[in-house]
């Protein structure tokens, strides 16, 4: 009986902590700003549980669903890149979205850090 009760009791708390806050990218369409992250998270699991590659055009966004596909556009230089959202965060406030080291080599923002992007869902 105390297995039972000790095996309903870690279902509920694994219940509580999984994520249901995640919301339909169809016509999902935001500006806000961006980060990267690269080599100090190289290999690590994502929230997907997939590892984290730095050479590949992932994201982490804190709402959109796993394996959406989204174009981010670094509006100061126009430069766009697709990526796919692999992980949660970012977990710095007022930022949107953090893209992989690839994403941010290709919008031109590995200098500066940070850019103003404009965020669009795919629809595949």
């Amino acid at each position: 009986m105390k297995r039972l009760l000790g095996a309903c009791a870690l279902l509920s708390l694994l219940a509580g902590c999984a994520s249901t806050d995640t919301i339909d990218p169809h016509g999902y369409d935001q500006t806000g700003v961006a980060s990267y992250y690269g080599a100090r998270h190289h290999g690590k699991r994502t929230a997907s549980g997939e590892p984290f590659n730095q050479n590949s055009l992932t994201a982490a966004h804190r709402q959109l669903p796993f394996g959406t596909r989204v174009k981010v556009t670094n509006l100061k230089n126009d430069e766009s890149v697709v990526v796919r959202i692999n992980d949660r965060g970012p977990h710095t406030r007022g930022r949107l979205i953090d893209v992989s080291r690839e994403a941010a080599e290709q919008l031109g923002m590995l200098r500066s850090g940070t850019a103003r992007v404009r965020v669009q869902a795919l629809d595949d």
